[in-house]
């Protein structure tokens, strides 16, 4: 009997010790900067940004001073098809519309954390029912929608209302103007995480205001909305493009801006068509050859060895600017006014190479 209450005494007090040190660990990712005393006068003062405005019905918005403005109403220089071509969707009169098969857009910036902000308006007259009326959606990275839909007076599923994530979490209220109003998404968005093995650590999060109502609050996504099906978590960077859908109907965008949060903002990145990078592969240089090696829509580095297993990932800050992350490699492709690639400049540090493309 002894032993057995010896044995039930020492189970209690190592779950005591696992919950005191679960509790300790919570407590100090919870307490605020410690580098900083309370009202320190030397602690940087916030940057002062101004706020613009959301835009309802004739008047667009303003988006705020340190956002990336992804559409004014003026072209779409910032977005692609998905196929890296010019997109076909239609701009006048201050917004864009989906043109019918013409496919989905992206930007050729690519987002991970952000406070994104869309303005939408559904067709007039309506036409059609559920998830045929005012159908598109917003995609954070290409792979987690936030659904647009027509639904004054038009019901559907629950999961796949306006401000719903699709297929996952139907919004808290139906917020929907009617159709030919202009209305509001402001969505924040925490991408998922990965270790280095491409396991989740942590899932994606949403929260979402429909013309400023609340219909998401920090909800959790199980992975990739997608319809009829919920599929698992695959690593992927961590940034990727917003894109826009084309279901088939012409719904209108406008004034679309972004804010990058946290370490997401420090530097920007953007993802080229296939037939920009494809000009850039090659051998360079004579002796200890650079190569340039392309696989689908990124291009790797390697240094004197030809296979990509072996070769950084190179990220792109311009068309002609590219960084490494895991190392503080940079390369620089010289260009020729024939649309030619002559060869590269590239840093490791502050250290400065030149190398011609020899192949």
């Amino acid at each position: 009997m002894n032993r057995q209450i010896t044995k039930h005494m020492g189970a209690n007090i190592t779950k005591t010790l696992v919950l005191t040190y679960f509790v300790s660990v919570l407590a100090i990712f919870a307490q605020p900067d410690p580098h900083w005393k309370i009202h320190d006068s030397t602690r940087p003062k916030p940057v002062k940004v101004d706020p613009g405005y959301p835009g309802f019905n004739e008047n667009p918005g303003k988006a705020p001073s340190d956002a990336v403005v992804l559409f004014d109403g003026s072209d779409l220089s910032k977005w692609v098809s998905m196929d890296g071509n010019p997109p076909k969707w239609i701009v006048k009169d201050g917004h864009m519309e989906c043109v019918q098969g013409s496919g989905y857009i992206r930007t050729l910036q690519c987002f991970g954390d952000c406070q994104l902000h869309v303005e939408w308006a559904a067709p007039v007259p309506p036409r059609g029912s559920s998830q045929g009326r005012g159908n598109s959606g917003v995609f954070l990275m290409g792979l987690y929608e936030v659904q647009v839909l027509d639904n004054f007076n038009n019901e559907t599923y629950s999961d796949g209302y306006a401000g719903a994530i699709y297929c996952q979490h139907p919004p808290l209220v139906n917020a929907c103007r009617e159709p030919g109003k202009w209305q509001t998404y402001d969505i924040i968005f925490t991408r998922p995480r990965f270790d280095m093995q491409g396991n989740l650590v942590t899932p994606a999060k949403m929260t979402v205001l429909h013309n400023g109502v609340l219909v998401q609050h920090e909800s959790v996504l199980s992975g990739p909305t997608g319809w009829l099906r919920r599929e698992p978590y695959r690593a992927h960077p961590d940034k990727l493009p917003i894109s826009l859908q084309d279901h088939g109907n012409p719904v209108l965008f406008r004034n679309i801006w972004v804010r990058e949060l946290g370490e997401d903002a420090k530097q920007p990145e953007f993802l080229y068509p296939e037939s920009l990078l494809k000009k850039y592969a090659g051998e360079y240089g004579e002796n200890g050859k650079i190569y340039i090696l392309q696989k689908g829509d990124r291009l790797f580095l390697g240094m004197f060895d030809s296979r990509i297993e072996n070769a950084f990932p190179l990220f792109a800050a311009s068309p002609v600017d590219f960084f490494v992350k895991s190392v503080d490699i940079r390369v620089k492709f010289q260009t020729n006014s024939a649309g030619g690639v002559d060869g590269i400049t590239w840093w490791v540090s502050s250290d400065q190479n030149s190398a011609k493309k020899t192949k």
